[in-house]
């Protein structure tokens, strides 16, 4: 604003400075300069009366322009004023919590009570916050059985990094091809830990020196050439024909290791024929957002509607509904039954809707019959099509609707075959009712 001020001032002296000239305009009224003095004669000022009607010009024109000024002054300073205002209201009113601004709903009301987890190797069921401390404990636990499966899986599972994971895996892997190539060669059977190669590339993966030690490398101190001190070295005793064809049936176990992952518990639950199937509760841990980031959800959901008034491109739509998919960790998803029975389980939200299918046919009690799985708004989700659930609108939850191919039902009419109960008897063994 203050920049505004000053440039209509210069424009109004540029104005009042009289008409301008060419720099290459000649003119004959010029006065000549002397050639005798360096001096450039000063020009003669205005006079007094030229001086006292500039004045007036430039009081008149600032007077013209002084209300819209002022104006604008006005409504700027109204504005700060009322924001002043609303900052010191909600600092006399003490911080919100996003506790406050988040309502927490009573545990009993949730359509499933959280999102659980089964650990492959023992079997438990976890919660989110107890699954990965949980299978580092069982994997340690294996050491007293299988020190060389428990140090793949360690290496595999305990390390984020699988870049470097790989880097470690390739370098160790030629540990033992060099072996198996040179058998005889103690140079071979030897690894210093100062190593380079073995401090940046093996050293800091965890499992790494636990799987050597598996294979038969046992540590002990040794002279180095040129050195009065000894350093660590990791020493692999020499094998026999027998030991070497094992040493590659290991050097293959590490290669082959995957990350041990706790699996999702579906935790799969038949319901009553209910109007209560689209009404859905789901606990904090379905959404990838914490409190602060719930709290900034909530306030952006007043700019949908002018969002939604504005011409937006396709790469905008499609930006916005990634990011909407993004927010969601899992889907609950009901499946209605023909004899009105609803089927519920729980899925990853990028899972595909293949992993759907298989859910419903495995506790199906005539799983080999081809269906069908409708979409809410009718659409058919094709079981071979590579698409995850969250594309399909499924996430956080929703309802669909199951069918029988009618083909094979005509044929099994037909043939007279009776209908029988559309689940397993073990699942209907627990059946409930939506509240």
């Amino acid at each position: 604003m203050k920049k505004f001020f000053e440039d209509i001032k210069k424009d109004i002296k540029f104005k009042s400075a009289g008409p301008g000239k060419k720099l290459t305009e000649e003119s004959s009224g010029r006065p000549p300069v002397a050639q005798s003095s360096n001096q450039v004669k000063p020009r003669a000022g205005p006079n007094e009366s030229a001086q006292r009607a500039g004045a007036a010009a430039l009081a008149r024109v600032e007077q013209q322009h002084r209300p819209r000024m002022q104006t604008s002054q006005d409504a700027i300073r109204n504005q700060v004023r009322k924001e002043l205002e609303a900052e010191a209201a909600a600092t006399a009113a003490g911080p919100k919590s996003v506790e406050a601004e988040v309502p927490v709903k009573d545990p009993a009301c949730f359509s499933v009570s959280g999102v659980y987890f089964i650990c492959p190797l023992t079997g438990e069921t976890l919660t989110k916050s107890e699954r990965e401390m949980h299978i580092k404990e069982a994997i340690l636990l294996r050491f007293s059985e299988d020190p060389l499966e428990a140090s793949v899986m360690m290496v595999h599972t305990f390390n984020k990094d699988r870049e470097k994971v790989k880097a470690a895996v390739d370098i160790i892997s030629k540990y033992i091809d060099n072996i198996c190539k040179n058998p005889t060669e103690e140079k071979f059977r030897k690894i210093k830990v100062s190593n380079k190669v073995f401090q940046e590339k093996v050293s800091g993966i965890e499992g790494s020196r636990e799987y050597l030690q598996a294979l038969g490398f046992e540590s002990a101190m040794l002279p180095v050439d040129g050195q009065e001190e000894t350093e660590e070295f990791l020493v692999l005793p020499e094998l026999d024909t027998e030991s070497l064809e094992k040493i590659k049936e290991k050097k293959e176990q590490l290669q082959n290791g995957e990350p041990v992952r706790a699996q999702l518990d579906r935790q799969p639950q038949a319901f009553r024929p209910t109007q209560n199937a689209t009404r859905f509760e789901l606990p904090p841990d379905f959404y990838n957002l914490s409190a602060e980031e719930l709290k900034r959800e909530q306030q952006a959901k007043s700019d949908i509607v002018e969002r939604n008034s504005m011409l937006r491109t396709k790469a905008m739509r499609e930006k916005d509904e990634q990011r909407e998919r993004r927010k969601y960790n899992y889907a609950l998803l009901r499946i209605r039954l023909p004899d009105g029975n609803i089927l519920q389980g729980t899925f990853l939200a990028w899972e595909r809707v293949a992993a759907l299918y298989q859910f419903v046919r495995d506790w199906l009690e005539n799983g080999w019959q081809p269906f069908e799985l409708l979409a809410p708004g009718g659409q058919k989700l094709k079981e071979d099509e590579d698409v995850a659930l969250n594309e399909c609108n499924l996430a956080p939850a929703a309802l669909l609707t199951f069918s029988w191919d009618a083909a094979v039902q005509a044929d099994i009419a037909a043939a007279g075959g009776k209908s029988t109960s559309v689940l397993k008897p073990e699942l209907l063994a627990n059946i409930q009712t939506l509240s």
